[in-house]
């Protein structure tokens, strides 16, 4: 059974959604002590490029699906440097461990509150602009966008929870 495009955004549950709001604010104002402010979540209706640098956590278990963190590569940056204490040049590969440490920490926060069983992957860092994060067709993908003072970001989440098999 399939579903449509139409009928996606009704299958979103928000109990999916408040525990990454909460560790997107939890975690940079512990880790990275950049202020946050974290707008309305949309749904995201195609497959348009995230910002310049995402990284990419994916969940199994009763939770299935995917979480990326996507920066413009000047915030990834500043939010590198603010996390590590020190400058990275953006094709260092501390960079990209970096940047997926906070996007393990932020699904890591998040997983504890979502009520089910789950496990997350070793993060994906993928840079470059204009990139496409291909997702599960049958599960939209709500974006969370956030301001910073030192540049935006956005938090998609793309997941759902599935039967437990006796």
């Amino acid at each position: 059974m399939s579903t449509t495009t139409a009928t996606a955004p009704s299958q979103i549950n928000p109990r999916l959604i408040v525990p990454f709001v909460n560790s997107v604010r939890q975690v940079f104002a512990t880790m990275v002590q950049v202020p946050t402010t974290v707008e309305r979540p949309t749904v995201k209706g195609s497959p348009a490029p995230s910002y310049d640098v995402s990284s990419i956590i994916g969940f199994s278990g009763e939770v299935v699906g995917s979480v990326v963190l996507s920066f413009q590569l000047s915030a990834a940056a500043k939010v590198v440097e603010s996390f590590a204490g020190v400058a990275m040049e953006p094709n260092s590969p501390d960079f990209a461990d970096a940047i997926g440490e906070l996007a393990n920490m932020v699904a890591g926060a998040a997983k504890k509150d979502l009520g089910a069983t789950a496990s997350i992957s070793t993060p994906s860092v993928v840079m470059g602009a204009g990139h496409v994060i291909a997702r599960l067709s049958d599960v939209p993908c709500v974006v969370i966008p956030v301001k910073t003072p030192v540049g935006d970001f956005a938090v998609e989440v793309s997941i759902k929870t599935v039967m437990k098999v006796a």
